[in-house]
C-alpha cells in the first residue's frame, strides 16, 4: 500500500511538472529556408507589384498558454529583396527606395504580444526601416505547432499580415501613383 502511494505520488508529480515545464515559453529561432516577408503595392492602379526578402533572421519566443509572454525579434537583409526582374530589383534597392548601401537590414521587435482568439494574435512592435523607427501591428495566425518531418525538431509556423505607410519611413518616390500603403505578408517556420 506504502509503495503504491509513493508510485501515485510520483507518477503525479511527474505529470504536473511537465505540465507546468510545456505552459513555459519557448525559445524559437527562424529556420532560413521557410521564412520570408512579401510586400505588394499598387503601380500606378494597373497592377499590383510584388517583391520577397527571403533572408530573415532572429528568435521567436513562444508562450501558447500565455501569449502576453510571446515574443519577437527578427532582422530582414534588405538586400536579399527579390522580385523576379534583375533591373527592377536593382532600382529597389537604389537611393530612389530602399538604398540597401545606406540601410541594408531592417529589424522588428514586439513591444506586445495579445491573444485576439483561437489561434490568433496581435503583435505590435517596433519596425526599423531605410533608418525610422516606427510602431507596426501584425495580425497573426498560429498555423501549427508539433514536430517538422524535414528537420525532426520542434516547430512552430506563422502567417502575420500588415500594412504600412512607405512615406512614413522615408521611402516616398512616385508616391502617390506608385501607392504609399505597401501590404505585407510574412511566412514563417522556426525551430526550437
Amino acid at each position: 500500500m506504502y509503495k503504491s502511494k509513493l508510485l501515485f505520488a510520483a507518477i503525479f508529480t511527474s505529470f504536473f511538472a511537465s505540465q507546468l515545464a510545456s505552459a513555459e515559453p519557448v525559445k524559437y529561432q527562424l529556420e532560413s529556408n521557410h521564412a520570408f516577408v512579401v510586400w505588394s503595392a499598387s503601380h500606378f492602379g494597373f497592377s499590383d507589384q510584388m517583391g520577397k526578402f527571403p533572408e530573415i533572421a532572429g528568435e521567436i519566443i513562444f508562450d501558447e498558454k500565455k501569449m502576453s509572454e510571446s515574443s519577437v525579434d527578427v532582422t530582414i537583409k534588405i538586400d536579399s529583396l527579390v522580385t523576379g526582374s534583375e533591373k527592377f530589383d536593382a532600382h529597389l534597392k537604389s537611393a530612389d527606395f530602399f538604398d540597401v548601401k545606406k540601410f541594408p537590414t531592417a529589424k522588428f521587435v514586439s513591444k506586445k504580444v495579445t491573444a485576439t482568439g483561437k489561434n490568433k494574435a496581435k503583435v505590435e512592435g517596433e519596425l526599423t526601416l531605410h533608418g525610422v523607427t516606427k510602431t507596426v501591428i501584425l495580425e497573426v495566425k498560429i498555423n501549427k505547432k508539433g514536430t517538422s518531418l524535414v528537420t525532426q525538431k520542434e516547430t512552430v509556423g506563422f502567417s502575420a499580415t500588415a500594412q504600412i505607410k512607405r512615406s512614413e519611413f522615408g521611402i516616398d518616390y512616385a508616391a502617390p501613383g506608385i501607392s504609399d500603403e505597401v501590404k505585407l505578408k510574412i511566412e514563417v517556420e522556426a525551430n526550437k
